[in-house]
């Protein structure tokens, strides 16, 4: 079978014709008039002919309300709509009866079902697809552009074996790294965990992708939390931890990847961070500043160049789930920046999760579904990460659990106003647990699995 290139790349589908395309050096080569080549990708060839019979059947023995159930393993909730995709645009109205929806073309799929298929191509293949037509076009540019999201991380109470699981694929992979045996996490940025000697206090970075290891002195002092700055690869990076001593005092130590020693001293800040999890939040990095909520709201950060601990004027809003009501849940709040704005999550069991917004105004706004922008956020004790527009994952809180036989994570979409899966489990469990957390995996994370 052949197929024809036309001038720009895009054919007209518009007839219910199906072609599809493969163009060579696509930026490089100016086509003059018509030349042939064979179909680029016979695999996808084989998938889209498939999902063209599932879907043509649905299609044409359905009405146009009822293809809105349609769904596909390991996806939550609805791909499709009879009139808009996942991102809220229309892509197509149908008329009960026509003739258009008798005989649906491969230009009828919705975008979401194109997001899932293109995205699982590489770069080059992408391209290829692009020029099939303007609908796969959008698809394509559009998936191309995404983030990839984190990597789940299992850490194991006992031995050496890791898992990894990809929730884009949907893959668990397992690694075997004698290096953090008997160590726990104490934070985790840009690939890199913070380990800590359970024996020796020993602290050191390690990337579990490319097994580098880089020692730091040894911290005698105990802390209530520690964090860092960014890569311990990339020149610039610091490593912060504090304890509370008493009201008005905080121990505070600083340190660098090729530092002897740490350096401590007792500063003034007025901060009240104690190793209750549920009363105060993780620690981020942002602005040249670390920042945090204490058990009061209060935004407070530390300056490593001034060796200065202040406070913004600015209280984030009370919990919603500080009542009796709520006494046997388990309560986390997190702090998460993006492009330097700030978002809190406070979640409570299988309760909804509140996620609000520092504004310019230095006020916190209560976002939803509506106001998200398409960002996900993927929340975990010693590690957070955030993306926008991934496919599928859309407008979500993701958390560090895995459910179903390894199959789908433990999730809350804000367009469904629902946990994924629905399970009654939630309601006492747990779901931000101290051995699981977030990383971002490198480009190429499968060649080191």
């Amino acid at each position: 079978m052949f197929c024809q290139v036309s001038r720009t790349g895009l054919n007209n589908l518009a007839d219910g014709s199906f072609g599809l395309v493969a163009p060579i050096r696509v930026f490089e080569v100016i086509y003059k008039g018509y030349e042939w080549t064979w179909p680029f990708f016979w695999m996808l060839h084989f998938v889209l002919a498939v999902i063209f019979l599932i879907y043509g059947s649905c299609y044409k023995y359905s009405t146009p309300s009822s293809l809105s159930s349609i769904t596909m393993a390991g996806r939550k909730g609805t791909i499709y709509s009879p009139t808009v995709d996942v991102k809220g645009n229309g892509f197509l109205e149908r008329k009960k009866g026509s003739k258009e929806a008798a005989n649906p073309s491969f230009a009828d799929l919705p975008l979401c079902l194109l997001e899932v298929i293109i995205s699982q191509l590489d770069l080059k293949d992408n391209i290829r697809a692009s020029a099939t037509c303007k609908t796969w076009r959008e698809a394509g540019l559009y998936v191309r552009l995404v983030d990839k999201p984190p990597w789940l991380m299992y850490l194991p109470k006992r031995g050496n074996s890791f898992e990894m699981y990809d929730p884009l694929q949907k893959k668990m992979y397992t690694l075997n790294l004698p290096e953090l045996s008997k160590s726990t996490v104490c934070y985790s940025r840009d690939g890199w965990l913070l380990m800590r000697k359970t024996a020796s206090h020993q602290i050191f970075f390690f990337n579990p992708f490319t097994r580098k290891l880089i020692n730091l002195p040894k911290l005698e002092l105990s802390y209530d939390a520690i964090a860092f700055s960014c890569a311990p690869t990339s020149g610039t990076c610091v490593v912060l931890a504090f304890k509370n001593v008493e009201y008005g005092t905080v121990t505070t130590s600083t340190c660098h990847p090729e530092a002897t020693e740490w350096v401590t001293e007792g500063l003034v800040c007025y901060i009240r961070y104690r190793s209750d999890s549920l009363k105060h939040s993780n620690i981020v990095y942002a602005n040249r500043r670390f920042y945090c909520l204490d058990d009061k709201g209060r935004l407070y950060y530390f300056e490593p160049s001034s060796r200065e601990w202040s406070f913004s004027y600015t209280y984030s809003p009370p919990c919603p789930y500080i009542s009796s009501r709520y006494e046997r849940k388990k309560k986390r709040v997190f702090l998460a920046v993006r492009k330097g704005v700030f978002f809190t999550i406070y979640t409570c069991g299988g309760e909804k999760p509140m996620v609000y917004k520092l504004d310019e105004s230095s006020d916190w706004e209560e976002i939803n579904s509506t106001t998200l922008d398409g960002l996900t956020i993927f929340t975990s004790l010693y590690s957070y990460e955030m993306r926008v527009n991934l496919p599928w994952m859309r407008h979500s809180v993701y958390f560090p659990k895995v459910r179903l036989s390894n199959k789908c994570c433990v999730s809350y979409s804000f367009n469904e106003e629902r946990y994924f899966p629905r399970k009654q489990w939630q309601e006492q469990e747990d779901l931000c647990p101290v051995e699981n957390l977030w990383i971002r995996p490198p480009k190429k994370a499968i060649e080191y699995m």
